[in-house]
């Protein structure tokens, strides 16, 4: 199974997203280093996503690149793939849709199953945008507040929610109400970054993952059975 990759790359960090698997995505210091992360970064993605253990053959073909002059070392981007720039299908919309919505239910599940939600074992550390969430209240309030920002890049307007879930139903609506939003329109939002609605939602997948998976981490040593509604043991 052939992955089309677009990768985003500097001098400190690269990133590679999985064209055909929206949401999945590997980091590396290099490339070679992110393209050999990719095939294992989608396995996880397939079985969070189909339910069903994938292939264990997968090539890596580079479709498109950018050098970025953001922090790439710390998941900043702001890349519009070549694939996000096409109309979309109501069909392509609904399955989209579907799998953002869930990715909001598993991380909400995930954090409910937090018995101290404001304890750590995680150390201080600083990215570009301050300093990292590093217990769940911290990591959910983080991954919830982007959504306004994500469809706001769009031309929606609104207040985030408490609730995950509710937010990203609420985020998603507004999407929706906007006009002809299947035409998945490309606009300039902040600072010249170009957006879409496709890229909205790769974002909205690619970034409850890497939270999920810190929020995973850091609660399984503490608390050994903590659920793993994403798959990241399997």
């Amino acid at each position: 199974m052939e992955i089309r990759a677009a990768l985003e790359y500097n001098e400190h960090g690269a990133l590679l997203w999985a064209e055909n698997f929206p949401g999945a995505c590997s980091r590396g210091a290099t490339p070679d280093e992110a393209k050999e992360k990719l095939p294992a970064a989608v396995r996880l993605f397939l079985r969070w996503r189909d339910g069903v253990a994938p292939p264990e053959d997968f090539s890596v073909r580079v479709v498109q690149e950018k050098k970025s002059g953001l922090e790439i070392r710390d998941a900043d981007s702001d890349i519009l793939l070549d694939s996000e720039q096409k109309p979309l299908t109501l069909e392509e919309y609904a399955e989209l849709k579907a799998q953002v919505l869930r990715s909001a239910k598993d991380f909400q599940q995930l954090y409910d199953a937090v018995p101290d939600k404001c304890r750590t074992g995680l150390p201080e550390r600083k990215t570009f945008y301050g300093e990292i969430p590093r217990t769940a209240e911290e990591m959910y309030r983080h991954t919830n507040q982007v959504s306004n920002y994500y469809i706001g890049e769009l031309g929606a307007d609104f207040e985030n929610l408490p609730d995950i879930l509710e937010n990203r139903a609420l985020a998603l609506q507004m999407a929706e109400d906007l006009p002809d939003f299947l035409e998945n329109k490309v606009i300039e939002g902040s600072y010249g970054e170009l957006w879409s609605l496709r890229k909205a939602l790769r974002r909205f997948l690619w970034h409850d993952r890497i939270h999920a998976k810190a929020l995973w981490r850091m609660a399984r040593r503490i608390w050994p059975d903590i659920p793993d509604p994403f798959c990241f043991g399997e």
